[in-house]
């Protein structure tokens, strides 16, 4: 179950590279605002969410309230490495956690730590939340990565012990970790009476460990979250939490300008001058692990001819849609590696935009021009379905600035729009296929692996392959990083799948982005990391 994060809400426009800004850094020593509400944080984003089971979603807002309400295994610290959160320690070869041969391994538990209904938490809970994974009654994204599991022992209530078919380095954030969209744990107690989970009370007001709890869920409004008292680590100083889901971005933008909301997370270019210019607001960036691209779905007629992709790619004048869509901010790059990464590849030289060339490519391929200015080849048009989300103008900008691109080598494309909720959803539009092109943003995940969204065996309805690319060179890389749980030997890896990546072209990769945060200026201690963005709230105030 290997899974990651999709978003909609930066696909166009979000940013990229490095500042020396970050969120929540100056608390102020001044008297609040007066539209601050003491303890009571408020953010607000477009999308809204299908269930708040992180096992059913691979949705950036499900895993954003997942992070600060469920139980895991791991967290990633301010600077994306890994910490143990239920579990005492990372497990290690240099520990002893994990096994010379890479077929074992041990997580040791905390004692004393209680679910939020205040039963105990212990080693059959995660037990139990593995077969749960495992059990493919359940819609799962995935069980990439948990299907090597061949035995799971339980020496006490306070030690799992997992018995691999073969060695997974990814485990560490794969096996109920926060980032990446993983699976978190599940208590036993309540679950364990039902078949699957897919349709269970559970998934509309979730049990968890941590510092905050699900108090209510108003279906298309807001979820509500209040501090867990019972919480191992303490008592947040948050008193509350409030996800309000807001449609449209425009009236986003409204609601910050008014400070019905406190923070706009992961704000998209377009909305960046306008979020400076917000009285007692203030505007931070990070370097991020999302990237932003085009999906090209190979398994179409059209584009399952990479001289068509990267036609495309090179018709596509990505720096003006950083300059015109993203305020002339971002990196424009083509390894999707995140710039600060331990596995980023460097040097990857950018395919200049060139439509005339583009343009030879496709006749050099056999595509010719017909009467109405599309060309086609073997009765193959190349008109192209593009999948967007509803409530994303900047998005619709973006597509419109393709189109006229595009149009200059014969390529036209008709535009289809669906809620995100649908969008994203384990059975929805990206995983149906019924497409030509989606853009959105995906997360980058801590060690480099990118099986979970181009394995061949990651093909939807099997995982997030969305594409539907399938190189065996690339596969051969990321099926060798699995065993080598050194990040050194894992580097080479990524750089022979980005190789690929790069020629196949099933992407059109057009910014590396920086993470935006819009907040209220009363906000103190706010730290997100590029993995998972609410992961470290326990100090958060307003």
């Amino acid at each position: 179950m290997k899974r990651s994060i999709v978003v909609a809400l930066c696909i166009a426009v979000a940013l990229a590279g490095c500042s020396k800004s970050a969120p929540g850094g100056d608390a102020g020593t001044g008297a609040r605002h007066p539209w601050t509400k003491p303890h009571v944080l408020t953010y607000g984003d477009p999308e809204d969410v299908s269930t708040l089971n992180a096992h059913l979603s691979s949705f950036a807002d499900t895993q954003y309230i997942a992070q600060m309400t469920a139980a895991w295994l791991v967290r990633w610290d301010q600077q994306n490495t890994a910490v143990p959160e239920l579990a005492t320690e990372i497990p290690t070869k240099a520990n002893g956690g994990v096994s010379a041969d890479g077929l074992t391994i041990t997580y040791h538990l905390r004692h004393g730590v209680k679910w939020s209904d205040g039963a105990p938490f212990d080693a059959d809970d995660v037990v139990f939340s593995t077969h749960v994974v495992l059990n493919k009654a359940n819609n799962e994204t995935s069980t990439q990565g948990w299907d090597r599991i061949t035995k799971i022992d339980e020496p006490d209530k306070f030690t799992v012990v997992y018995h691999l078919s073969k060695p997974y380095s990814p485990f560490v954030e794969t096996f109920f970790s926060t980032a990446s969209a993983n699976p978190c744990l599940l208590p036993k107690h309540l679950l364990a009476q039902y078949p699957n989970i897919n349709n269970v009370p559970y998934n509309n007001k979730p049990v968890g460990i941590g510092p905050f709890v699900v108090d209510r869920w108003d279906r298309g409004s807001q979820v509500v979250m209040k501090a867990n008292p019972l919480y191992w680590r303490g008592r947040p100083k948050l008193d509350e939490v409030i996800f309000k889901i807001i449609p449209d971005r425009n009236t986003l933008l409204s609601q910050l300008q008014s400070h019905e909301i406190d923070l706009w997370p992961l704000v998209s270019g377009a909305y960046l001058a306008q979020t400076q210019a917000i009285a007692g607001v203030t505007v931070a960036r990070l370097p991020s692990y999302y990237w932003n691209h085009f999906d090209l779905n190979t398994s179409r007629p059209v584009l399952s001819d990479p001289v068509v992709r990267r036609a495309l790619r090179m018709a596509t004048d990505r720096a003006t849609i950083r300059e015109k869509l993203g305020h002339g901010l971002g990196s424009l790059a083509e390894a999707p590696t995140p710039l600060t990464a331990p596995y980023a590849v460097h040097g990857v030289p950018l395919v200049p935009y060139d439509a005339a060339q583009a343009a030879k490519t496709l006749d050099d391929d056999g595509w010719k021009v017909g009467a109405d200015g599309v060309r086609a080849k073997n009765g193959v048009r190349l008109v192209l379905t593009w999948a967007s989300t509803t409530g994303t103008p900047d998005v619709d900008n973006q597509i419109e600035l393709v189109r006229t691109m595009w149009q200059k080598i014969g390529v036209t494309i008709t535009e289809k729009k669906f809620p995100a909720a649908l969008m994203f959803a384990p059975d929805g539009t990206l995983a149906k296929g019924n497409w030509d092109v989606a853009s959105y943003a995906w997360l980058n995940e801590a060690i480099g692996d990118y099986s979970p969204i181009y394995g061949c065996d990651s093909l939807p309805p099997n995982g997030q392959n969305y594409p539907r690319w399938c190189n065996q060179a690339a596969q051969a890389a990321m099926t060798a990083l699995y065993s080598h749980y050194d990040q050194a030997q894992r580097n080479a890896d990524v750089a022979t799948f980005v190789k690929q990546f790069v020629q196949d072209t099933p992407v059109i990769l057009y910014t590396m982005r920086e993470d935006v945060y819009a907040y209220n200026s009363d906000l103190k201690n706010f730290h997100p990391n590029g993995l998972s963005q609410f992961d470290n709230m326990m100090n958060v105030d307003i």
